[in-house]
């Protein structure tokens, strides 16, 4: 059973203090204060810590203290995901600088006219580098859960009350699938994680990190069904303001029968995913038994 339920950790009162901390002074005093809460998380927040340590020990192969330590970095990296997200998708003046791997390969699907599907998943940072396709010439349409967007909605609200990408809530009334299919064929990318799933939702199965894992099935079936190009694109951080994005080749996957097809698009994705964990495993933001 997944232990994620949709929804994202933090406190509204917390994001009032960032936001507060990002308006006066900038990202780095806000970075600062980052190192008490990410000691904070470890000390007291222990279901997720378990899972991470498991992950850190089992999974990568860390020893003990080497995990502990991984543990804090991981928090505190994550801390800083959250206020770079709300810096980049609010609009706030920044000095992020990033290398950009692959942008031909994104160029390539927006040349091909028939829109595009950039899978990507709870590892590094892929909202940081939505502004960055704006060079691309193409609409960029984040699709997330209710449950995270309300709180981005709220504390980008707080900052300044407007966003510089298109949200795609995906709803029970299946409404974000007519949303998705009108913005492939205005030849516009559609970005989305595809490595978590509310339980009750279908699954594909694919081996990640030595183990069977489930993964939704929401995003392949997409793919497959409408037939459009697929790039798997990730956005780490390698120092406080500076980001390195990677897209992969796409690849066709219409050349054989739905199931088929999903199933090698899983394991593609999931190659992909598994390298950027094993390179940057302090930036996996999963805190429940992913293998469960």
């Amino acid at each position: 059973m997944s232990g994620w339920q949709g929804k994202s950790k933090g406190q509204p009162w917390g994001y009032r203090i960032f936001v507060g901390i990002l308006k006066r002074w900038g990202v780095i005093p806000a970075y600062l204060l980052l190192r008490f809460v990410a000691f904070y998380y470890l000390l007291f927040s222990f279901r997720s810590s378990k899972f991470a340590f498991d992950f850190f020990r089992k999974k990568i192969g860390y020893g003990l203290g080497k995990s502990l330590i991984r543990i804090y970095q991981n928090y505190y990296l994550l801390g800083q995901s959250i206020i770079d997200k709300v810096v980049v998708m609010s609009g706030i003046p920044n000095k992020f600088t990033f290398n950009f791997d692959g942008e031909d390969h994104l160029r390539e699907i927006v040349a091909l006219q028939k829109g595009g599907l950039l899978l990507s998943a709870h590892l590094g940072n892929w909202e940081v580098a939505g502004h960055l396709l704006k060079r691309l010439d193409t609409r960029i349409n984040i699709v997330m859960f209710d449950g995270e967007h309300q709180q981005i909605k709220e504390y980008i609200a707080a900052v300044t009350g407007k966003r510089n990408v298109n949200v795609i809530l995906i709803k029970d009334d299946l409404s974000h699938i007519y949303a998705i299919s009108d913005a492939f064929s205005n030849n516009e990318l559609v970005c989305m994680h595809a490595d978590r799933f509310i339980e009750g939702n279908k699954t594909l199965t694919s081996k990640f990190l030595g183990e069977a894992a489930r993964f939704p099935m929401g995003p392949f079936v997409l793919a497959a069904r409408f037939k459009v190009p697929v790039s798997f694109v990730f956005a780490m951080k390698e120092t406080p303001l500076h980001y390195h994005f990677f897209a992969s080749k796409i690849k066709d996957y219409t050349h054989s029968g739905k199931e088929m097809v999903m199933q090698e698009m899983l394991n593609d994705f999931v190659g992909e995913m598994e390298s950027m964990v094993k390179r940057y495993p302090e930036q996996w933001y999963n805190y429940y038994n992913f293998w469960q």
